[in-house]
């Protein structure tokens, strides 16, 4: 009988300084612009206080299970979301490529919102605020007001001008480019410096960072909060908030919205949660995170509802109207309601700064993750390849910047609303259901909740209570897939104010989408072509090789580079028990 020697793998793997780092980092994460703007958007259109109910039954039922199950499969394999599902579930292997695929594509677009907070920032050093009068270069006059009440018909008001004509200098639409808005990309290029210099030395460097980005954000909505709720009109955007319309609760797209914005702003089927997790030691409190991660980033979306709500009663009260009639859509809220709202504020220039840099460290942590995921898939595949040539990882952070900000200056023309608007719609609504529906697919039912509870054990000394095993089971599959549904079945082409983009562009928009999720049928496709024996066979062997390390605690699957799901000593040695197989190109051999 043969033995093989198994060299140790992943030893030099980099961890977290502190354990508190990941935590700050898996909230600054998740706590994003989603929840400045997103939550209360939602919550406005869907009944106020109605939305709140289904919210939180989606964070028990769906967000937390698996968000513990994604900081799970990336603690115990030590490795990013590539390598992680493939390990688990080699026949959905391409739900790892498709999730850093989506975030990289997403922290291409994301940026400029940072952008766009970073041009409001530096215009925020005068008085009066460049957006509060009409007596300005770019305002179009005859149909420009700077009077909240009494409002005309086919009038615009002074912050929504400000952002069309001044920060934008936008088209008429997506099939005019126009120039260059070399302002947008200096400040474009410098948040991509603000990224790099962030994250450049890996974790050792995003750890000291998100002390800040991720506390002082809290400190602002503080101090927001304790303003507004002085303004007049103020208590009755906040009734509105708290106040549930119950009819409301008998619509279902009000369940699917709550849905979508806990899988959203937590960020699960991303895979940046998956590579943080990554850079745990190995018995790490996942559950305490878990818990940690989710509950702060709901408390911050409820803190922030309080925010823009009692901004709301204050400027129904300045229009004289019910704060149901204020005109109040998507990013519009950040970049022209509230920003006419400082307008008419004490002291108006100190409370916009705060708001906008507050808006840059919300953005600025989630792009630390979105990039990350880039550079760990990339180390952990090719890492030797990557050092060979580049010598530091440093030029390889470099070189995942670069690309991302070369991609972003579209968004920076005068069309960029349009094309940023575009991508927004085809990945970060369409393309991530797909995704995480496969992801649970794979983890929870063909990996299995047996498996993945051995693992839990294996880490904490204990196997996750009946609750999360049967979320992970019935409860959370059940919700992703009614989401997706809905998503299908409820699905609008993309539009900006109302108008419908050209077919050629909702075209560009399906390549878009299709970008990320073309990923999975091709590892699908791979892992068939690649290994011996027929679908039944292959299918077979799959199930039983994402479970093998969990039946055999002492297995290990021996590659070409590949050590087994858990790392053994170097001087450990095995005896074959099992057949070889073939994986891509190169011998694999189960062993015990």
């Amino acid at each position: 009988m043969e033995t093989i020697e198994v060299k140790e793998g992943g030893s030099n793997r980099p961890k977290w300084s502190r354990q508190i780092e990941f935590t700050l980092a898996g909230i600054g994460y998740a706590v994003g612009l989603g929840n400045v703007w997103r939550f209360p958007y939602l919550c406005y259109r869907s009944g106020g206080g109605a939305f709140l109910i289904p919210y939180f039954i989606m964070l028990v039922l769906v967000g937390i299970p698996l968000l513990y199950m994604e900081l799970t499969l990336g603690q115990y394999l030590q490795l990013g979301p590539i390598h992680a599902l493939a390990k688990v579930c080699p026949l959905l292997k391409g739900v790892g490529l498709a999730t850093v695929a989506i975030s990289f594509i997403m922290c291409s677009y994301y940026n400029v919102v940072i952008t766009w907070a970073l041009y409001y920032l530096f215009s925020s050093f005068q008085s009066p605020l460049p957006w509060q009068s009409c007596n300005n270069t770019w305002n179009v006059m005859e149909n420009c007001t700077d009077h909240l009440s009494n409002r005309s018909a086919g009038t615009t008001t002074a912050s929504q001008q400000f952002f069309n004509y001044r920060v934008l200098e936008r088209t008429g639409g997506v099939g005019e480019a126009g120039t260059l808005r070399w302002e947008l990309f200096c400040l474009l290029f410098l948040a991509w410096v603000l990224i790099y210099f962030s994250i450049f030395k890996g974790v050792k460097s995003t750890g000291k960072v998100v002390y800040f980005t991720a506390l002082f954000p809290y400190v602002i909505l503080l101090a927001l909060l304790i303003n507004n709720a002085q303004l007049p009109g103020a208590i009755e955007g906040i009734k509105f908030f708290i106040i549930p319309e119950w009819e409301k609760l008998a619509e279902v797209e009000v369940w699917v919205n709550a849905a979508a914005q806990i899988f959203n702003s937590i960020g699960i089927s991303f895979g940046s949660l998956i590579s943080m997790s990554s850079y745990n030691t190995f018995n790490n409190n996942i559950l305490k995170d878990t818990l940690a991660i989710s509950i702060t980033n709901s408390v911050t979306s409820i803190l922030a509802g309080f925010v823009i709500f009692s901004a709301f009663g204050y400027m129904s009260y300045l229009q004289n109207v019910p704060v149901s009639s204020l005109a109040v859509d998507g990013p519009a809220l950040v970049y022209v309601i509230y920003p006419q709202a400082f307008a008419n504020m004490p002291v108006a220039p100190l409370w916009a700064v705060l708001f906008f840099i507050m808006l840059i460290c919300l953005g600025l942590d989630s792009q630390f993750a979105m990039v990350e995921v880039m550079v760990t898939s990339l180390m952990d595949g090719i890492g030797s390849c990557i050092l060979k040539y580049l010598k530091r990882k440093e030029f390889a952070v470099l070189l995942v910047c670069t690309t991302a900000f070369l991609l972003g200056i579209p968004h920076v023309m005068q069309a960029g609303i349009y094309t940023f608007q575009l991508m927004d719609h085809y990945t970060a609504i369409v393309s991530v259901m797909f995704i995480a529906f496969f992801e649970v697919v794979a983890v929870c039912w063909i990996y299995g909740v047996p498996r993945l509870s051995q693992n839990v054990e294996e880490m904490l000394g204990k196997k996750p209570n009946l609750f999360f095993r049967i979320c992970w089971m019935v409860v959370s599959p059940l919700f992703v897939t009614i989401i997706l549904v809905f998503t299908v079945l409820q699905f609008k082409p993309a539009r900006y104010e109302g108008n419908v983009y050209p077919p050629w562009a909702q075209g560009i928009g399906w390549v878009i989408c299709m970008a990320s999720i073309i990923w999975i049928p091709l590892g699908a496709v791979h892992t068939l072509w690649t290994l011996k024996g027929s679908f039944k066979e292959v299918s077979k062997w799959s199930r039983e090789y994402s479970g093998l390390h969990s039946l055999y605690p002492d297995i290990a699957v021996i590659c070409t580079s590949f050590s087994g799901l858990k790392r053994p000593s170097k001087d450990t040695h095995f005896m074959i028990i099992g057949p070889i197989y073939n994986c891509d190109g190169f011998d694999m051999i189960p062993v015990y």
